[in-house]
């Protein structure tokens, strides 16, 4: 007789079922707040990004308790910090702590790009090229916004490809500030136009499955952001 044979005869036809819980309103505010700050230019700009509660509770239409339980969650993960008497405002790092989480960026998607070799199919590797089929007849200087946007896209699929749930997690986070301070960058000393053509070299190491050539090629491109950060962002002082 099968399971569900079974499970019929005893209970008579009937299935215990849990109640389905519906997301909280506190996890909904905390995801689009989260949004709104991964898609803020966080390093563009000197002055301090203060957020008021207010104009959140209006904008997500909810009272301030979910607001102040989100932005509780956003403290402990770093990415808000509360300042008394002033308010809540928008983590900027230092350019050492952006350098430090860049390399730790580094080792993981490196590793990301070597499991790639092993376990990615060439479907999947193959997309990787067409995230910048638009700029093949204009260099990416004349669309940054755009280039920009692939760039991130790029890195975010390293990760994917290399198929580690526990890498995607650790990076989950890091991926935040990462994402600002490349945006933030891509524009200054023809980052843009070298980005590219690194990018490309790593994508053709993936599909030759050189494991090796991949992890180093994929590890020193974003080390050289490091470099770049150490050496030009005066504005994270």
């Amino acid at each position: 007789m099968s399971a569900i044979a079974t499970l019929h005869r005893r209970r008579a036809g009937r299935l215990e079922l849990e109640r389905l819980q519906t997301v909280s309103l506190r996890d909904q505010a905390y995801a689009r707040i989260k949004e709104a700050i991964a898609n803020t230019d966080i390093y563009g700009e000197r002055q301090p990004l203060r957020l008021d509660e207010r104009e959140l509770m209006q904008a997500l239409g909810v009272s301030r308790t979910p607001v102040r339980e989100a932005l509780s969650i956003l403290e402990q993960e770093g990415f808000v910090r509360t300042v008394p008497r002033r308010g809540i405002f928008i983590v900027r790092k230092s350019r050492r702590e952006i350098i430090e989480t860049i390399q730790v960026w580094a080792a993981l998607e490196s590793m990301s790009a070597r499991l790639a070799t092993l376990h990615a199919s060439d479907a999947e590797i193959a997309k990787l090229r067409h995230l910048f089929d638009e700029f093949r007849n204009s260099p990416p200087a004349e669309h940054l916004d755009e280039y920009s946007d692939a760039n991130i896209a790029f890195h975010q699929a390293i990760i994917r490809l290399g198929g580690s749930r526990l890498i995607e997690d650790a990076t989950h986070n890091l991926f935040l500030h990462v994402r600002a301070i490349r945006r933030a960058t891509i524009s200054q000393d023809n980052r843009a136009a070298r980005s590219i053509i690194e990018h490309l070299k790593i994508i053709e190491a993936l599909e030759q499955r050189d494991t090796e050539l991949a992890e180093r090629l994929t590890r020193q491109h974003t080390l050289d952001l490091a470099a770049h950060v150490d050496r030009y962002c005066d504005f994270l002082d």
